[in-house]
Parts: structure tokens; sequence; C-alpha cells
């Protein structure tokens, strides 16, 4: 069974490079433009990891991690900004709020993949 990632971002050519991408490395991938719209797949249909870009229309990535850590069961969550002065401190509050993991834009694609393979190994695994 494929493990199922959410991908939240507003930007639509980043959105389908990293869905592409992640698709490639053999993940069943949804995307979504919004945290609204991203909230009602996961309701859907939950998955294993969330990437979330914090700044978004509609409903915020830090609202999206918010709620989604509030769940009985919350998906790991990797909380993505731009890399300004500001939005650093958008990712500690994305700590804060509840994300697994952190990463500043621009990023390499690679950098990406090995922090959702190093996050998402062990579920990968049966556990005893």
């Amino acid at each position: 069974m494929k493990l199922r990632i959410l991908l939240l971002d507003d930007e639509p050519e980043l959105r389908s490079t990293l869905r592409d991408r992640l698709i490639l490395e053999g993940y069943d991938v949804q995307t979504a433009p919004d945290g609204r719209r991203g909230l009602k797949l996961y309701q859907e249909n939950p998955v294993d990891l969330v990437i979330t870009d914090v700044l978004m229309p509609e409903m915020d990535g830090l609202e999206v991690i918010r709620v989604l850590c509030g769940t009985p069961a919350p998906p790991l969550i990797i909380a993505m900004s731009g890399g300004g002065s500001r939005d650093l401190d958008f990712l500690v509050e994305a700590t804060e709020f509840g994300a697994t993991r952190t990463l500043s834009k621009p990023f390499r694609l690679d950098d990406l993949i090995i922090l959702v393979n190093d996050l998402l190994s062990p579920i990968s695994f049966p556990r005893l």
C-alpha cells in the first residue's frame, strides 16, 4: 500500500513540481491550493503526511496545523515558508503549533524528498 501525502500550496507551479516528484518516489499524493480545501480532502481521506505552505489564502498553514494536531491521530506535518526573516518566525510558530518539521523556501527538491523519506520510512515497515 502506498503511503499518502497531502500537499497544500497556493503556488500552482511549485505544487505541481512537488506532486510529480513525490509520485515518482512512490507516494500517493493529493493536492490543494489552500488550507480550507486541504482540510476537506483530509477529512474525506486521511493521509500519513501533510506538507503545507504557511502563507496561503482562505486558511493559512498555521491554522491547518492547529486543526490537524487537534485530531485524535494527527498526521506528520511539514510546514514550508519563504526565506524572509518574518517567514522564519512563521516556521517557529508552525513547530509550536505541532508541525513535525519545517522547511524554508527556497529549498532543493532533493532535500524535501530526503525529509519525506526519513519521516515516512518507519511507517512503511511493519510494527512489532
